[in-house]
């Protein structure tokens, strides 16, 4: 089912004329570890799909199970899914054949075996209970359960790595490994729903419960490397690794300790893998990403990207600013910046060299836009809502938070844009090579969707139900294109949703390890005390302290895994010195986005530099270089309330004037182009030292501020002048 004969009934949603320039913009990237199956697989796995995504939808609307009995299926779910769909190795080139290591497969069979038996004990054990058993006997968890599901898990993880066969073809070790992921389910399921669940964390934790979090805890860290990479693996593996070194370390970092039995028997409890993370990946987000797959089985991607470049494609240097709408549209419902850098800088990265952009240029501003998207509210990529979870505050209050950071970032982008433009002599696309904006307007029915979630919200439905009003109004608005969604549509579209999901989840169930093993051991508190220290000597330098941790957890890890990490590690250290929740949360969430950005580990550029065709590190710098304002801003929501719409109507708009007016001048001085003209560098100087007395907020500070913009001006009006006349 997912295959390009599905779409082609809707590819053609306007005719040639009137020049579509998007098409297709919004399917799903093919990964390159992803099986491509055929035939009776094909059916088998999108039913599976379609079954998985479906499951959220009925749960979450008409039939609520018990908490953590649901998150286990949903982080089960996605394992199964994963492990069917990606490969542990690269597959075979046709010069290969169409077998790599043999025997990878004979040992991946052997060892079905233990992992069937273990999931057979299982069942056996919830019969027990069921008669009537307070416990199992630790001799039956043990030998009969614990063992060989452990051995099954760890041949099954090791043989994947040397498993080479043809894309379309299964792997009998990642067999084993879905098996797996039922058994440790089916355990957790058996024993979460007795009194067994309140003894974790303690001596008389049953040993299952730590044999089945052990196995767990592997299937979810060798997922998390097939999807997501090494960086958060790594990561997680250093916290395990602390919570059995820590007792040896020195200083603030050493603690009591905690035995391998009791960390395991509470780490796949609410404290660590379904705590908050899980619990808003199976929630908000499995739901906005089944509503971005029926937004992308309509085509409305299509047309967001079409709408941004019949608005902004003639002005100068028009598709880098169509890749600035276009990227935030997309980015706020995709929810990952490197995946969004994939779905649309495929088509504004060519059209922005095209214009005149450099190659880095070009990858830099796609991957700043699409970065900026995960900020961008009310959807927020995934970020708004773990935050929600985690500080008790309603998601609605911290959309509108989001509002004036989110103006700030994106018109700093514009700003760049447009100045190297300038500054370079590019044009803007003619007429006849853009989409008729007219005809557009006449489909601006598309947006409802999202209007019906922003009115739903702020109308105090829950996020669960507007997003599931938003959903539904996606298919009905779709009778009014031509792209019609009928059954076929929509079962393709919680098809390809479950597919979206399984990264967000695995990673989500990763972060949920390193969550765990912070509040187990309490490493974040006694980082809390050290930031609490520096700030004895300087708030400032704790903040500045604070930046850098974040963006250093964050490298190399999708938005919502950084911002979970950082979350748990850096906020309540922030809250500790007094700052507001809100702001202290903001002030790490933004960070932890832009580290997609930071080199020298930075995904969306990396993305961006892969389709443009220029250096990676090079194409990072520079889109640091334009997403500045992101490093700045969140130290003035200390300063400045109002930014965070923390203050009376009066002192917001002035926030938003003058802060606007302040990341004009950062861009002219970071840029060295300010009142058509290129700029010295005490231009510069004077341009930066503006932007940050503007965007601080005070009345004082924003007087200097214009006090210096007039001088820079003044200096640059005199700089023409000498050079016209000479």
């Amino acid at each position: 089912m997912s295959t390009n004969s599905q779409h082609k009934e809707s590819s053609a949603a306007l005719p040639d004329d009137d020049h579509m320039l998007a098409h297709n913009v919004d399917e799903e990237p093919v990964e390159g570890n992803r099986r491509m199956f055929e035939g009776g697989m094909l059916k088998f796995v999108a039913l599976l799909a379609i079954a998985y995504s479906s499951f959220h939808l009925y749960t979450l609307n008409i039939a609520p199970l018990e908490t953590w009995s649901y998150r286990i299926i949903h982080v089960a779910g996605a394992l199964v899914l994963g492990f069917i769909l990606f490969a542990g190795a690269r597959f075979v080139s046709a010069e290969e054949g169409e077998v790599r290591h043999r025997w990878t497969t004979w040992i991946g069979a052997v060892a079905v075996l233990p992992a069937l038996y273990a999931l057979y004990q299982t069942f056996a054990f919830y019969q027990q209970v069921q008669g009537g058993a307070m416990r199992i006997p630790v001799e039956l968890e043990t030998w009969h359960f614990g063992w060989p599901l452990l051995a099954a898990t760890a041949v099954g993880i090791v043989m994947s790595w040397f498993h080479q066969r043809q894309r379309t073809r299964f792997s009998v070790p990642d067999l084993t490994l879905a098996i797996c992921s039922i058994a440790v389910a089916g355990y957790f399921l058996m024993a979460y729903n007795t009194n067994m669940r309140m003894s974790t964390g303690t001596s008389f934790a049953p040993i299952g419960i730590s044999f089945a979090a052990v196995a767990g805890t592997a299937l979810i860290m060798e997922l998390t490397r097939r999807l997501a990479g090494m960086a958060l693996v790594v990561i997680a593996i250093v916290f395990l690794v602390y919570v059995f070194a820590g007792p040896y370390l020195p200083g603030f970092l050493g603690y009591p300790g905690l035995s391998v039995q009791r960390f395991f028997s509470q780490v796949y409890t609410d404290a660590g893998i379904l705590g908050p993370t899980t619990a808003v990946s199976s929630t908000y987000i499995i739901l906005f990403i089944v509503f971005a797959a029926f937004l992308q089985a309509s085509k409305v991607g299509d047309y967001f990207v079409n709408f941004a470049f019949a608005a902004a494609g003639r002005s100068r240097g028009g598709p880098a600013k169509v890749s600035i709408f276009a990227s935030g549209l997309m980015g706020m419902i995709n929810g990952t910046s490197a995946g969004n850098v994939v779905s649309t800088g495929s088509l504004t990265i060519p059209l922005m060299k095209k214009v005149g952009y450099s190659k880095q240029s070009a990858g830099a501003v796609e991957a700043a836009a699409s970065t900026g998207g995960q900020i961008m509210p009310p959807i927020m990529g995934a970020g708004a809502f773990i935050m929600a979870e985690i500080t008790g505050i309603p998601y609605s209050e911290i959309a509108i938070a989001a509002i004036i950071p989110a103006i700030l970032y994106f018109a700093s982008v514009y700003f760049m844009v447009d100045f190297e433009a300038a500054k370079t002599g590019m044009r803007g696309m003619r007429e006849d090579e853009l989409p008729n904006l007219k005809r557009l307007a006449k489909q601006a029915y598309l947006f409802i969707p999202i209007v019906i979630l922003i009115v739903a919200l702020f109308m105090g439905y829950s996020v669960i139900r507007a997003g599931t009003l938003a959903t539904v109004s996606a298919a009905v608005v779709s009778w009014l294109s031509p792209n019609k969604m009928g059954i076929r549509s929509i079962l393709h579209a919680l098809e390809i949703a479950s597919y979206m999901a399984i990264q967000i989840i695995v990673v989500c169930a990763a972060a949920g390890v390193i969550v765990g093993v912070i509040s187990l051991t309490g490493v974040g508190a006694r980082f809390s005390v050290l930031l609490l220290d520096v700030a004895e000597a300087s708030q400032l330098l704790a903040l500045i302290f604070a930046m850098f941790i974040s963006i250093l957890l964050g490298m190399g890890m999708p938005t919502t895994a950084a911002y979970a990490v950082a979350a748990s590690v850096v906020a309540p250290g922030l809250v500790q010195l007094g700052i507001e929740p809100l702001t202290a949360h903001f002030f790490v969430f933004y960070f932890a986005v832009v580290s997609a950005i930071t080199p020298p580990v930075a995904l969306a550029s990396y993305a961006a530099a892969g389709i443009s065709g220029a250096n990676a590190m090079e194409t990072s710098v520079a889109s640091f270089r334009i997403g500045i304002a992101a490093f700045i801003v969140p130290f003035m929501f200390f300063y400045n309330s109002a930014l965070l719409m923390d203050a009376g109507w009066f002192e917001i708009a002035r926030a938003l004037i003058t802060a606007t007016f302040g990341v004009y001048m950062l861009s002219g001085g970071v840029l060295g182009w300010f009142a058509n003209i290129s700029a010295s560098w005490l231009t510069r100087i004077l341009l930066i030292g503006a932007a940050l007395m503007m965007i601080e907020g005070g009345l004082w500070t924003d007087l200097a501020g214009i006090g210096l913009a007039v001088m820079s001006f003044l200096i640059q009006r005199q700089r023409k002048h000498g050079l016209a006349t000479a």
